[in-house]
């Protein structure tokens, strides 16, 4: 499986599912990543924490244990 904590710097992926329990796995779908969505990643901190991802038209970080919980795969044009 692999995770939207592994990916590269520009990259473009798009969500499969987001694994997780109540109010975590909310809080990740009411930032809009929702299966389907395709996630662009902008940046890396240093350290690897948090991640910055261009979804849905607007930026948005998130830490690296929530991106360890959205399962992606690559986009293919």
């Amino acid at each position: 499986m692999e995770t939207l904590r592994n990916v590269k710097v520009g990259s473009t992926v798009k969500v499969v599912k987001v694994h997780g329990e109540g109010a975590v796995r909310r809080r990740i779908m009411d930032m809009g990543i929702t299966r389907g969505t395709v996630l662009f990643v902008r940046k890396v901190a240093p350290l690897g924490d948090p991640v910055e991802l261009n979804v849905r038209g607007y930026e948005l970080s998130i830490r690296k244990a929530d991106a360890e919980m959205v399962e992606i795969e690559p986009v293919t044009e």
